[in-house]
């Protein structure tokens, strides 16, 4: 049964109206056409469909939209702009992360989640957060742009700049 939902979507209040048990997912793509954040899997394993609630990472396919009402949610279309990328997005950019790019929004997320977290992430902290799947096997550019992001030593390219 569809009710009124009132969310906060990247810090604003939005009404939509969709069944409680609904997966955040869905009402982000298709209720309210926000459709940076994609579809893999549907079982919570791939990530593609990683947003952070309250800070932390979530696979949005599994979570009921009824379970999200009051906290804050944040999506890719409000990690960083044209205009002012976040520091992730810059350092994808300087480590040439994406390939096909599907999966990239939810690995960016899972990213941002753990650098507010963990600013100065270890190897093994990345390993931990990042459990999203990457069909094209971009694993070490992903490491390389987090720790790019955080400020760390990661060799030879360009340094990205904020």
């Amino acid at each position: 049964m569809d009710i009124s939902i009132t969310l906060i979507i990247n810090g604003k209040a939005v009404e939509a109206v969709a069944d409680p048990a609904m997966p955040l997912l869905w009402l982000l793509r298709d209720v309210l056409n926000m459709t940076g954040t994609k579809f893999g899997c549907g079982v919570a394993a791939c990530g593609a469909c990683t947003v952070k609630v309250d800070g932390q990472a979530m696979r949005s396919c599994v979570v009921p939209t009824s379970s999200v009402v009051g906290k804050r949610i944040q999506t890719i279309e409000a990690l960083g702009t044209p205009a002012k990328p976040h520091v992730l997005q810059l350092a994808w950019i300087a480590e040439q992360v994406p390939q096909c790019g599907y999966c990239q929004s939810g690995m960016l997320m899972a990213a941002s989640a753990l650098l507010d977290k963990t600013p100065k992430p270890t190897d093994a902290d990345i390993d931990a957060a990042m459990t999203n799947i990457c069909r094209c096997g971009t694993y070490q550019r992903i490491r390389l742009a987090i720790k790019r992001a955080a400020g760390l030593p990661v060799g030879l390219g360009k340094k990205a700049t904020t």
